[in-house]
């Protein structure tokens, strides 16, 4: 994982900037409309504790979850001294893993829960509440040099990514391309933005070459990889690309509807960018959420001022749909 989604002075930094966020709004729709309760946790805190939260709470999972997460935890402390929050990265797979173990009370995941982490959080008993936090797209990117591939069709890259491919060269690709050595960076397979690209490219999660250059959860290895060859390529959080400046750039992928688009807050949010959007979830345990009050009053606070947060953070925040659906099921209490 990279130093800015484990940094806690970045972590510091983005809850600044929410605080600023904040303190400014933004017009009749204001983030300070939105959030001043959950901020103040007067409605959390008050209505579900009763008084003062106390508590410890234990987060783990997605790298791609954690630079929203951490700014959350911190403001939530800020209004929570009693409050500890401890966030672990074990990528989305391996924070499922503690979650359906018990040992967490939130789980961060880039990707929906699969059928086998389903299965296994039912054996133990474990429920919980999937819920949006903000939206992501899933970047390609090439070396600034790379003046040939400047839109991709699924079918280029999963030429280029999928396992068994003899891909040597960009002309292997295209024939129109140069025939220059193709370098290919990208994620472990912990990492839910190995699952959600290689299911969305390659048709199945997991399914990749065997011989592509492994950066586990550090996605900053990949930026590093990318700007140091001309024919290198990789995918990454679409926000590590305005992070990365000049490094890198982000290519054209070509959607359903054959049009060439770039990864952007709008194309995300409107579904265009397909099929490398994606929404991004925290997973808190049922019994978490209706059992200690504290794991209740953060979800909310997260939910409610998770478009400061994804802005801050370089992400893309939720829309009005998605947000009001994350609220209703936290107001539920239900797991599943």
């Amino acid at each position: 994982m990279s130093l800015r989604h484990k940094n806690l002075a970045h972590a510091s930094a983005v809850a600044a900037a929410v605080l600023a966020l904040t303190a400014c709004g933004n017009g009749e729709d204001s983030a300070t409309d939105e959030t001043t309760p959950a901020a103040g946790t007067e409605e959390a805190s008050g209505d579900s504790a009763g008084g003062a939260l106390s508590g410890d709470i234990a987060i783990d999972g997605s790298s791609t979850v954690t630079p929203l997460t951490e700014p959350a935890a911190e403001l939530f402390m800020a209004e929570n001294p009693d409050v500890r929050i401890a966030v672990g990265t074990s990528g989305t797979g391996g924070g499922f893993e503690k979650f359906c173990a018990g040992e967490t009370d939130i789980s961060m995941a880039s990707r929906e829960i699969k059928d086998e982490e389903i299965a296994a959080c039912e054996e133990a008993g474990i429920t919980y509440e999937e819920l949006g936090v903000a939206n992501d797209g899933l970047a390609v990117v090439v070396n600034p040099a790379n003046d040939w591939a400047t839109c991709l069709t699924v079918d280029e890259l999963n030429a280029a990514w999928k396992d068994g491919s003899t891909v040597q060269s960009w002309s292997d690709i295209n024939p129109e391309f140069p025939d220059e050595a193709i370098e290919l960076y990208g994620p472990g397979t912990d990492s839910g933005t190995f699952d959600y690209f290689t299911e969305a490219i390659n048709g199945e999660e997991g399914n990749i070459r065997q011989d592509y250059n492994d950066i586990g959860e550090d996605d900053n290895a990949a930026i590093t990889g990318v700007s140091g060859g001309t024919g290198a390529i990789a995918f990454i959080p679409l926000s590590y690309v305005t992070e990365a400046g000049d490094q890198v750039k982000a290519i054209e992928v070509e959607n359903e509807a054959g049009e060439c688009v770039a990864p952007s807050e709008e194309t995300v949010q409107s579904g265009d960018y397909n099929p490398l959007g994606r929404e991004l979830f925290i997973y808190p345990k049922g019994e978490s959420i209706s059992g200690k009050p504290e794991v209740k009053a953060f979800a909310e606070f997260y939910v409610n001022n998770s478009e400061a947060i994804a802005e801050a953070a370089g992400f893309i925040p939720l829309t009005a749909e998605q947000k009001q659906e994350a609220l209703d099921q936290i107001a539920s209490l239900g797991g599943r």
